[in-house]
């Protein structure tokens, strides 16, 4: 399997696997498949993300087949530039367990520290122990509970926040 950064050129690969994602794991995700899905510019704004400065989506390839992302996203305001936010992470159910993810979130950390980055933030479902598993297995650690923090359909899902500290402040 190969792992590697996106282009504009995987964009509409990049909109399949995320549009999977949505339908199999609404939970786990902002936006739900249905706007996504209803959006008829969605491949042209998908290049452009997939271009954006900052913003680092990477991709692992079975093949010609795009089966896991996951997306960095450095901060630019000044005061916040030490940070990135780890966010739009998935891989496809078939091909969950074998270490895709774990891949994914390596390369990513690896570009966090290519940046010179300090710390790195995410947010997870709570009831995603998989994912919660995963992130402790590399240091990240709970720092916050939002309650109720997404709303679809009548149902609600907790997010738990979490921080992996790639730099240590230096003592004043």
């Amino acid at each position: 399997m190969e792992i590697r950064l996106l282009t504009a050129a995987d964009a509409e690969r990049y909109r399949n696997l995320r549009l999977q994602a949505l339908q199999h794991s609404p939970e786990a995700f902002l936006m739900t498949y249905e706007e996504e899905a209803s959006q008829t510019d969605s491949l042209q704004q998908y290049r452009e993300k997939l271009q954006r400065e900052s913003s680092y989506t990477y991709g692992i390839f079975k093949g010609a087949e795009l089966v896991g992302i996951g997306t960095l996203q450095a901060e630019k305001p000044l005061k916040v530039r030490h940070k990135g936010n780890v966010f739009a992470m998935y891989v496809a159910q078939g091909e969950r367990g074998g270490g895709i993810g774990k891949r994914l979130l390596q390369q990513l950390i690896q570009q966090a520290r290519s940046l010179d980055l300090e710390q790195l933030h995410l947010t997870v479902v709570s009831a995603n122990r998989a994912a919660k598993a995963l992130y402790a297995s590399f240091g990240f650690r709970r720092y916050g509970l939002e309650e109720q923090a997404l709303k679809w359909n009548g149902q609600y899902w907790d997010e738990e926040h979490m921080v992996l500290f790639l730099k240590k402040k230096t003592p004043e």
